[in-house]
């Protein structure tokens, strides 16, 4: 991510972001079953724990491995960060450096559209009558009944790029300091989950001492199960 890039541009791209994902969420308050949408949220997640096993027992790794099972494609309801973003959009702007900035835009951009895939993939549970129930088999009939194959591309492009960007983010000495004295301020202006995220995303990659190989392999295994999801109705589970 350049550093010339326009912040004021990234500032309002992430405002429609946000705006996107509090329509999905208020979509949701009214639904007749809400509780469909954890249950699949933590489906995935088990799957993905699962699938990501070697990673998470990795002590270089596991700090990333972690923070993107829980804050990227987890079960974590991001209600209250996305309410704290909507409200400092314009500081955020004023305060952070581009690489900062792009981050929280391909965060919420991951998150919102991660949330659209949800709600279709709720949506073809309840069709096939598996939404309570849900195992591999009704999993897949689901994936591929909602399609969306560029949609799957691009969550797994954002997964990659968020990770990029984290990456250059701990190169840059101010970064961290600038984290730090955020802390308490960030907590008076009751901006805890914001801060939170940046600095449990900047902690985990700076533990990691180069992304390259952790994104690689996170890339090349979501999109192996990707293709296969969508080429072959008997997919097995992951392993």
């Amino acid at each position: 991510m350049d550093e010339n890039l326009d912040k004021d541009a990234i500032g309002r791209e992430l405002a429609t972001c946000i705006a996107q994902a509090r329509e999905l969420r208020a979509a949701r308050a009214i639904d007749r079953r809400p509780e469909d949408y954890p249950r699949l949220k933590e489906y995935q997640a088990a799957r993905l724990a699962r699938s990501y096993a070697d990673l998470l027992a990795s002590a270089r790794y596991r700090p990333a491995a972690e923070f993107f099972l829980s804050d990227l494609y987890g079960p974590k309801d991001f209600r209250t960060r996305d309410e704290e973003l909507a409200r400092v959009v314009p500081l955020m702007v004023h305060v952070l450096p581009a690489r900062a900035l792009a981050t929280l835009l391909e965060a919420v951009k991951m998150d919102t559209l991660s949330e659209s895939l949800d709600t279709a993939m709720v949506l073809a549970l309840r069709k096939a009558g598996r939404n309570r129930t849900i195992d591999w088999p009704a999993y897949v009939g689901a994936y591929r009944s909602c399609g969306r194959r560029e949609d799957r591309e691009l969550q797994i492009a954002l997964v990659d790029q968020i990770g990029k960007t984290l990456d250059r983010l701990t190169r840059m000495p101010l970064i961290r300091y600038s984290l730090k004295l955020m802390g308490g301020p960030a907590h008076l202006a009751g901006l805890d989950a914001l801060h939170s995220f940046l600095q449990g995303g900047y902690d985990a990659f700076s533990r990691m001492k180069g992304a390259d190989e952790f994104l690689a392999i996170v890339g090349a295994r979501e999109t192996a199960l990707m293709r296969e999801l969508f080429a072959n109705p008997d997919a097995g589970y992951p392993v």
